[in-house]
């Protein structure tokens, strides 16, 4: 009775922090949002300089975010729409999707095991779904977490200044001088990562506290009791 109380308290103690943590990750990824930009200094009249800014956000498809280039054409004020490269928008929304999933599920089974305990003791093939599920939570957090990881590292080498010039036909005349701008900040994108991370930590420990309520864990707890009464026994 008392192992049971105490898996039941680690279960409780377990379920806020994956919901909490699930909530960290999605809202970070989902709602990350940056800027980056650069100086086009046009060297013959009109001789205008011009300060481009791009935002760039969830769900990072930067091919869709445009952005104006001069010409810097003699005599000429006219202006090209470009558009940043790369399109990282499965990583991420495959992440945040995971995350909502995550929330989703944690709070429903929180509600059962709560207020259906007796129901979930009984019925043997409810803890044997959710291990299966977490199992599944836990590879598709490790799954997540490395493939937006590495989404990442492509958006900021996507959207460095540096790269924004590159991509710009005129910096690379004598007719225009180019200056990069602010480097983006990614505090919270690489927050979010490490939110997933700790998603995968939890979702494998929440595994073993699972498979403690499984028909598994009885057997093999019943047959380590049995072998123990029989040395008893002979002794």
């Amino acid at each position: 009775m008392s192992e049971s109380r105490a898996q039941s308290a680690a279960a409780d103690k377990e379920s806020p922090n994956l919901v909490l943590f699930a909530i960290f990750a999605f809202g970070a990824c989902g709602s990350f949002s940056a800027e980056t930009g650069a100086t086009v200094k046009c060297t013959k009249p009109p001789k205008e300089t011009t300060a481009i800014t791009v935002q760039f956000g969830y769900p990072f498809r930067l091919y869709k975010i445009p952005f104006d280039m001069p010409d810097c054409i003699e005599g000429s004020t006219s202006k090209r729409m470009l558009h940043l490269m790369g399109d990282f928008s499965a990583p991420a929304e495959f992440f945040v999707t995971l995350g909502v999933f995550t929330f989703l599920y944690t709070m429903a089974a929180l509600a059962v095991y709560l207020r259906f305990h007796s129901l979930y003791k009984e019925n043997k093939k409810l803890p044997f779904a959710d291990f299966c599920v977490s199992v599944s939570f836990t590879f598709f957090w490790l799954v997540a977490f490395s493939a937006w990881g590495k989404g990442l590292s492509d958006v900021k080498g996507a959207t460095r200044p540096s790269s924004l010039i590159a991509a710009m036909s005129v910096c690379q005349f004598k007719n225009a001088v180019c200056n990069a701008g602010a480097t983006p900040s990614m505090g919270l994108a690489n927050i979010s990562v490490l939110f997933g991370f700790v998603n995968f930590i939890l979702w494998a420990g929440n595994c073993w506290f699972v498979f403690k309520e499984t028909p598994w864990h009885a057997q093999t707890s019943n047959k380590e009791n049995s072998a123990e009464q029989g040395a008893v026994d002979k002794q």
